[in-house]
């Protein structure tokens, strides 16, 4: 698993082991980031249930402005220092070592983009999207993306978000979501 593209182009990034642990495809990594391309520059970016730091990563090396990671494994965390220190991106990172849930609870800013890639068929993904819209953390026009399995079942709309998006491969499917718009 590299970097695709950017300042830290072919840096290989490492990943924990085990089967909590499924890194995203460099296909669909490069899927997303096609969609996103506009929108990373200057970005500032929220990585949940990061695991190895790839999605975070990704957006720094495309020139995000920063990142913050989240993830409650404490040996993912160290991945994603290692990484980051290997793409050279140390400083434009914060890295949470907490549950995702804790960690939204303690954020105060906003984000432009919000990658999502928790262990799938754990119920996760409804809550998770609940709580970034109580807490009002996806800016006015950012994009929230969740990696599932194609397995899930996602509801089009989910309190403050609607999904306007989804593209499947194989046994993975992502899902964009924006904030909802009252006509």
């Amino acid at each position: 698993m590299r970097v695709i593209s950017g300042t830290a182009k072919g840096v290989r990034l490492y990943c924990p082991e085990g089967l909590d642990v499924r890194p995203t495809a460099d296909r669909i990594k490069e899927s997303i980031f096609n969609i996103l391309q506009l929108y990373i520059p200057g970005a500032v970016v929220l990585d949940l249930f990061s695991g190895s730091g790839a999605l975070g990563i990704e957006s720094l090396s495309r020139g995000a402005e920063k990142a913050v990671f989240v993830d409650q494994s404490k040996q993912s965390v160290q991945f994603i220092k290692k990484n980051l220190m290997a793409a050279k991106l140390v400083d434009r990172a914060t890295v949470l070592c907490m549950p995702v849930k804790k960690a939204l609870e303690k954020l105060d800013s906003q984000f432009d983009l919000i990658f999502m890639d928790p262990p799938y068929l754990k119920g996760l993904i409804t809550p998770t999207l609940e709580d970034i819209g109580l807490k009002n953390l996806l800016k006015e026009e950012g994009i929230i993306v969740v990696e599932h399995d194609s397995k899930d079942f996602l509801p089009d709309t989910i309190t403050f978000f609607v999904r306007y998006r989804q593209k499947q491969y194989g046994r993975t499917t992502v899902s964009f979501y924006k904030r909802f718009e009252e006509r």
